[in-house]
């Protein structure tokens, strides 16, 4: 699987209602919303206000990645605003299981997040309750950083215990991603990559989007 969800940190603010059609008309299957707090990550981006404005344009799925402190106090708040998959990171849940379920039992798709350093077999015990982990391939809070080359090893672990276990868990990689690292991540068994300055940099970002899912 080869799937692509542009990340709207990098799109232009200015004119956000034309980047969000763009995604609209591409090949692009989802839209990546980064929400930062300034204390889990060292940056402030944007919040419900936002992703509401986005869900009234887009008709692709938010993928929502929640780099906050205390995802579990505003897991409804993000379903309401629209989004269709809430990622959480493993680092800022000490229940993490039970914020998983949170996200579940509202009926939308649940994903937990790696920090680079964190090691894949941290999941062992929740991954079966998973529909996709996000791997960060830089260290989140900031965009246009260069791709962690250890990414490709974390998913070739994380890819051989889904099958492991027969499972249907979506991998997504989020970071320095460009051709040539993302086809280093499909190769190793990535199913969706998360690019901005890359896409939204370019001169045609719905070509981008096409390139990305041909590779």
């Amino acid at each position: 699987m080869k799937l692509v969800a542009p990340s709207i940190l990098a799109a232009n603010f200015n004119n956000l209602e034309e980047d969000i059609k763009m995604i609209n008309e591409s090949g692009a299957d989802f839209v990546h919303c980064d929400v930062m707090d300034g204390v889990f990550v060292p940056n402030i981006s944007f919040g419900i206000p936002v992703i509401q404005a986005v869900n009234a344009i887009a008709v692709k799925p938010l993928d929502v990645h929640l780099m906050i402190v205390h995802p579990e106090k505003y897991i409804e708040d993000y379903f309401q605003a629209g989004a269709s998959i809430i990622t959480v990171h493993y680092e800022a849940c000490t229940h993490l299981h039970r914020v998983v379920q949170q996200i579940k039992n509202l009926g939308i798709r649940a994903s937990v997040c790696l920090n680079p350093h964190t090691p894949v077999s941290l999941l062992d015990d929740i991954i079966s309750d998973l529909d996709m982990v996000l791997l960060m391939s830089v260290n989140p809070g900031f965009g246009g950083q260069k791709f962690i080359e250890n990414t490709c090893r974390k998913a070739l672990a994380l890819k051989e215990m889904i099958l492991k276990r027969n499972l249907s868990v979506l991998i997504e990689v989020d970071g320095g991603v460009n051709l040539e690292v993302g086809k280093k991540l499909f190769d190793s068994g990535v199913d969706v990559l998360v690019a901005g300055s890359f896409i939204f940099g370019s001169e045609n970002p719905s070509e981008t989007i096409t390139k990305l899912k041909q590779l």
